[in-house]
């Protein structure tokens, strides 16, 4: 680190930086939301299924986020594990228009927060109930009780009602969790 470097996150400017989990069954809306916080110039005009993982970057106040967009395909999922110990953050992305498959968003959550490299750690997560423009949509708050989000005590959580086309509720969850990553990045200095 040079001496500008040091002196500018001595003084605050520089920006610290997370890396945010973004997980969610397949067509939930997750690269959509991510690239809802992209500059202008590196936003994606079509967006496509995600296969494997995608690395995005974006702000949010004095935080740099790499956000790591990963496959919601029952093939890669197990793909998710392999990231749990380097984030500081999680966004689960569920689809509120699809009742049928939110028990298996639910099994999932439920294997994730069991993992050996989260059991323990008091990592904040944001859900997004998205997709609240669909007919078929359930509220954030049957969201939140269909996925057991009331068993999740040890863990900071927040559940925001979104719409990853619109952006309506997206900064609102960013927010949230900017905040809790911002108590959490200056503890651990």
């Amino acid at each position: 680190m040079g001496l500008f470097d040091y002196l500018a996150k001595w003084l605050g400017l520089k920006k610290k930086e997370v890396n945010v989990l973004v997980v969610g069954l397949d067509n939930s809306g997750k690269s959509t939301i991510i690239n809802h916080f992209k500059t202008e110039e590196s936003k994606s005009h079509d967006i496509v299924p995600t296969i494997g993982f995608n690395v995005e970057k974006f702000k949010n106040k004095s935080l740099q986020f790499t956000a790591f967009d990963m496959s919601g395909q029952g093939r890669y999922r197990n793909l998710w594990e392999h990231y749990y110990r380097e984030c500081h953050g999680i966004i689960f992305v569920i689809d509120s228009a699809d009742k049928m498959r939110m028990v298996v968003a639910k099994d999932e959550l439920d294997s994730m927060l069991q993992h050996q490299d989260l059991k323990n750690r008091r990592i904040p997560i944001l859900f997004f109930a998205n997709k609240m423009d669909m007919r078929e949509a359930v509220s954030s708050v049957k969201c939140s009780s269909l996925m057991g989000l009331e068993q999740v005590r040890d863990k900071p959580w927040h559940i925001c009602a979104s719409n990853a086309k619109t952006g309506e509720g997206l900064h609102e969850g960013v927010e949230w969790l900017t905040d809790q990553l911002k108590e959490l990045v200056n503890v651990k200095k």
